[in-house]
């Protein structure tokens, strides 16, 4: 699911798109910022297809095998229960995943060989092998080899994983998002009536993060000039193009945090910017800003300016 952090690192794109742009309308900016949002549904549902793709391979591979010109008895009696996977029957019934299905168009025909390979690199594993010589089979049983194929097969491919990253840009920052929803997917889907199963919501508190991710956005934008200003008085010693546009940008969205977002803790603010300058800025990044922001709030308390409430007062 989007979490805080993953849903700053989302503005923090935005943010990043814009200042590179020469055309400094934000309406833009702000209608992608919210359609990245978008986009993890898409692909969740993308990836959710894909393992129907997969085990809808087995009946077309039994059917392969059995119009051979000689089959063999072995092709004749090829084992389809992937097919009756509990967890495919279900998901292919779940009203959910049908609308989605339809909303985004999805459809693999525009290369039907990433499923048959899929399958193709399934059928040598002993994972596999042991699954369908199982005598009876359980939700969970059924579960456990289609996060195999998830694990093993989708992830660990790299013809699958470069079909992800054409068609989503932002495939190597939202994985781990991607991974912790399937999870909760396989997690959610532990009855044996396929209506008493739900698919996994991205923003469980979308009502909350769509406007603290707008009003971030904005509000980085809006007071730039003042929040440069406080960086610039921390930064003398620096020149300005030593300081990498992310940090200068990180540093901005948590000044913005810090004055006005009333009910985020000061102490979660400036950690989530150290944590997020981790992964996406320079090595040195993480002390740099922990120690500019330092400064800054320190001057922003005895300023009187730093006003908050409710949750924000958790230390």
């Amino acid at each position: 699911m989007l979490n805080r952090r993953h849903l700053r690192v989302k503005v923090l794109q935005a943010l990043y798109s814009y200042y590179q742009s020469e055309v400094k309308d934000f309406k833009p900016f702000e209608k992608a910022l919210l359609g990245s949002v978008e986009s993890v549904q898409e692909l969740y549902i993308w990836l959710l297809s894909l393992l129907v793709e997969i085990a809808d391979q087995s009946l077309l591979d039994a059917e392969e095998r059995a119009n051979k010109h000689l089959p063999t008895p072995e092709d004749l009696a090829v084992n389809i229960k992937l097919q009756e996977n509990r967890f495919i029957v279900s998901l292919k019934q779940n009203p959910e995943y049908l609308a989605a299905i339809k909303k985004y168009k999805i459809a693999w025909d525009f290369d039907p060989e990433v499923s048959k390979s899929a399958f193709d690199a399934l059928k040598n594993t002993e994972d596999y092998a042991n699954y369908l010589h199982l005598d009876s089979h359980s939700i969970q049983s059924d579960k456990d080899i289609i996060k195999h194929i998830f694990k093993k097969i989708i992830l660990k491919s790299p013809g699958i994983v470069q079909v992800f990253e054409e068609k989503f840009i932002n495939w190597q920052v939202d994985k781990e998002v991607l991974q912790a929803l399937i999870a909760k997917t396989f997690k959610n889907f532990s009855s044996e009536n396929p209506a008493d199963n739900q698919l996994a919501s991205i923003c469980p508190n979308w009502d909350e993060d769509r406007p603290f991710i707008i009003n971030l956005f904005l509000k980085t934008i809006l007071f730039e000039e003042e929040y440069q200003k406080m960086i610039a008085e921390k930064t003398k010693n620096w020149e300005t193009d030593r300081i990498a546009m992310i940090d200068i940008l990180l540093m901005r969205m948590a000044i913005a945090e810090i004055l006005h977002f009333s009910t985020i803790p000061v102490k979660v603010t400036i950690n989530e910017y150290i944590e997020i300058s981790k992964e996406f800025s320079t090595p040195k990044s993480n002390s740099f800003i922990n120690g500019i922001l330092d400064k800054i709030l320190f001057d922003l308390q005895n300023e009187g300016k730093v006003r908050k409430q409710d949750r924000g007062l958790r230390e």
